[in-house]
């Protein structure tokens, strides 16, 4: 099986800003091309599974039915683009909970491999932030930075490692994906 792993803000919908979440389904909007992206990674045979961390359910800034009601519109989206994500996993724990599940540890990542079943071929994460790098280094992963988040060119003399891969975007990646490991 090959597997891409998506971190979902500042990847396929916009970033919200440091600091901040998207709270609901009115504040998510999705980066342009990103679906149309997903939808090329799906059709070179990748499987697709959302891992994000949403600790703003712990901080109480918005609450697991709000969670519930954004992952049902996007998928109700990528459905209709045909776009198929193999599954959507979230941690919602805060940092000093120290769980397995939140990024950069792998537990959501073993459990999607856990649930897919599939003997593993291939596995990238595709994010935004240098916690999303960490965590395809963690699970042996190759590392694919976008550009279209949280994290900047300007920052590359404080990153600890150079990820694996670097676009502007979703779509990039996915461009140089499908012709190299499509």
């Amino acid at each position: 099986m090959k597997i891409i792993f998506l971190d979902r803000d500042g990847v396929i919908n916009q970033y919200p800003g440091h600091t901040k979440y998207v709270n609901n389904w009115q504040e998510f909007k999705f980066i342009p091309g990103s679906i149309e992206a997903m939808k090329k990674l799906t059709t070179c045979g990748f499987k697709l599974c959302i891992i994000s961390n949403q600790a703003g359910i712990s901080k109480g800034l918005y609450t697991q039915e709000d969670l519930d009601e954004i992952d049902e519109n996007m998928s109700k989206e990528f459905r209709a683009q045909g776009v198929e994500v193999k599954g959507i996993y979230y941690c919602t724990h805060l940092k000093s909970d120290n769980c397995d599940c939140r990024k950069p540890k792998i537990g959501l990542l073993k459990q999607a491999i856990s649930d897919l079943g599939d003997r593993l071929e291939i596995s990238f994460f595709i994010g935004d932030s240098f916690v999303d790098m960490e965590t395809a280094r963690c699970f042996g992963a190759k590392s694919v930075l976008v550009l279209s988040g949280k994290e900047e060119m300007l920052n590359r003399d404080q990153w600890e490692f150079e990820p694996d891969h670097v676009f502007d975007n979703l779509k990039a990646a996915a461009d140089y994906l499908c012709s190299h490991y499509g």
